[in-house]
């Protein structure tokens, strides 16, 4: 374990967020994500007085969003195959609101501002961000082409997007010297 050995604790609550990346046979890319919740005891939800057993799945909740080579949502489908009430299901069908974004700067802000609060559920909402980081990451890594483009002088975008492309940092200095 990379962190300190932490204090005597006990375990409350075990998220799992799986996200991958996959290159169709028609040219374009689809990217899915699986989050599931457990709780390693019994858990009573306030709809039901029956506890969900310890390990099962409170949240079992899934997003396949299709991009073409633009990094433009052409598709996008969830299924929620645990939830506490009924009705969350219904939330599937309200990413559609995203078809045709693109993935790129501003992403984050749009999922948020589309499908914030009652709009849409929570919890597949915040799945959108990091499956875009996913989608881009899986997308740039399958064609050497992009990798190549991504390191010359259109890369300028990836400038401040994090603290190793900070324009003050030893990345910069090293790929982009007439930033730093």
């Amino acid at each position: 374990m990379p962190l300190s050995q932490p204090a005597t604790r006990r375990e409350l609550h075990h998220r799992i967020i799986d996200m991958r990346a996959y290159a169709r046979d028609d040219g374009l890319y689809d990217v899915e994500a699986h989050l599931v919740d457990t709780k390693p005891c019994d858990f009573v939800r306030i709809s039901s007085s029956r506890p969900v057993p310890a390990g099962q799945a409170l949240h079992d909740l899934w997003i396949r969003m299709t991009v073409d080579g633009n990094y433009t949502v052409q598709a996008i489908e969830a299924a929620s195959d645990m939830t506490p009430y009924g009705i969350c299901k219904e939330a599937e069908n309200t990413l559609s609101v995203l078809v045709g974004e693109r993935l790129a700067k501003g992403w984050s802000s749009k999922v948020k501002e589309r499908l914030r609060g009652a709009a849409s559920c929570t919890h597949l909402m915040e799945m959108l961000i990091p499956l875009a980081t996913t989608a881009l990451q899986g997308i740039r890594g399958a064609d050497p082409k992009r990798l190549e483009k991504a390191s010359g002088p259109e890369a300028e975008v990836k400038l401040d997007s994090c603290y190793a492309y900070g324009r003050s940092r030893e990345v910069v200095r090293r790929f982009w010297p007439q930033h730093y």
